[in-house]
């Protein structure tokens, strides 16, 4: 259907570029539309020091040849989810287009499929308590977590299971291909990051393909429904997900799917395949 940037591990004019890039080297001309440059209440905040200062430093990437449709995500959202409805949306950043496209238009709502997320957890990594994408724009979050509609999330739990491990990073260079020989690049960078910065890794993260993954290959992960909301006040837990796990037998309403385990080796086997059809 399309693409939508926001500020998140990089400024705006940044992740907007990376998506450019990227659509051009899987050869799609889905548009493209640039949305939110900051959050909606703190100033941005970014991630150089696991990203770079692109977002996607470690390759070396070409240069876009097209430009982004418009620099209205938000008009965009609500158009297209108009337009046709039961669209999943997929965002796999911090969730400030969404959230304001839920709050312009209420009935998108009830329009949408429903909204699978990379981002959460229990337990954090830009805090002790909190996930990057959630804690760069915890009130977009909080809007997101009370839509009503269906939700699942991709946290920490999961995409911590899902690594780039060296051996993995080896299917993908064997790959004939520019895209393929930059994504392992890629994940090169990341992973050796990710093990810097980490006790228990053998590779970095694989956090988004977890929130596609969900709905192409469900049965690849076990799955539970909670009730999640976003603390947005805490001094030190700005930005987590709170997931009611108790086992009470009167408890709040599940809003979330949360994805709790992933079949690593198939998962990845999944992605290597995706590489292999688009790296030419």
């Amino acid at each position: 259907m399309g693409v939508t940037t926001v500020a998140g591990n990089a400024p705006i004019t940044a992740t907007t570029r990376n998506a450019r890039i990227i659509l051009d080297m899987i050869g799609s001309s889905v548009p493209l539309h640039q949305g939110a440059h900051r959050p909606l209440v703190t100033p941005p905040r970014h991630a150089a020091y696991v990203h770079g200062e692109s977002g996607l430093d470690g390759a070396d990437l070409p240069e876009p040849s097209r430009p982004a449709d418009s620099e209205n995500a938000i008009d965009y959202l609500i158009e297209t989810c108009r337009a046709t409805e039961g669209i999943w949306l997929v965002p796999t950043g911090p969730l400030t287009n969404i959230a304001l496209a839920l709050r312009a238009a209420p009935d998108l709502a009830s329009r949408i499929a429903g909204i699978s997320l990379m981002g959460g957890g229990s337990f954090g990594n830009r805090s002790a308590a909190a996930e990057f994408n959630i804690w760069a724009d915890p009130e977009a979050a909080s809007v997101v977590f009370d839509y009503g509609h269906r939700l699942i999330m991709s946290g920490l739990d999961v995409t911590h299971r899902l690594q780039a491990t060296p051996e993995r990073i080896a299917q993908v260079r064997q790959l004939s291909g520019r895209l393929a020989a930059v994504l392992a690049d890629l994940f090169d960078f990341f992973s050796q990051v990710y093990v810097s910065r980490h006790d228990n890794m053998q590779g970095g993260a694989v956090h988004d393909p977890c929130a596609v993954l969900a709905l192409t290959h469900p049965q690849l992960f076990t799955t539970k429904d909670h009730h999640v909301v976003v603390e947005t006040h805490g001094e030190l837990t700005r930005g987590m997900t709170l997931i009611d796990q108790r086992g009470l037998i009167e408890r709040e309403h599940p809003n979330c799917t949360v994805q709790w385990d992933v079949d690593a080796s198939k998962a990845f086997d999944v992605i290597v395949a995706a590489i292999a059809a688009f790296s030419k």
